[in-house]
């Protein structure tokens, strides 16, 4: 389960197209895809970027406006659905 503790690697087979502001991440060894909205596109960037989930939600924090507890919930849950579809791995520090 992902806690704002959680840091995040992305395995070399996973790929991230971004379209029109929208993106596409695919695992090229499993098949395995997931789409994203544009919220959920700068949330992938941002994890990407830092490789934790608070540092993450500091940078988003920032730039959405909307409670942090909220925003937090939403990075979570697209971290562990990232997960679920093996385009991120989790890991506990």
């Amino acid at each position: 389960m992902a806690t704002l503790e959680s840091t995040i690697t992305i395995p070399k087979d996973v790929v991230f197209r971004e379209i029109a502001g929208e993106a596409v991440i695919l695992n090229l060894e499993t098949g395995k895809y997931f789409g994203l909205d544009e919220v959920g596109t700068r949330m992938w960037q941002s994890l990407a970027q830092h490789k934790q989930v608070a540092p993450a939600l500091k940078d988003l924090t920032e730039e959405y406006d909307t409670t942090k507890d909220q925003l937090q919930h939403d990075l979570l849950e697209l971290v562990e659905n990232l997960a679920a579809h093996q385009l991120i791995e989790i890991h506990e520090t």
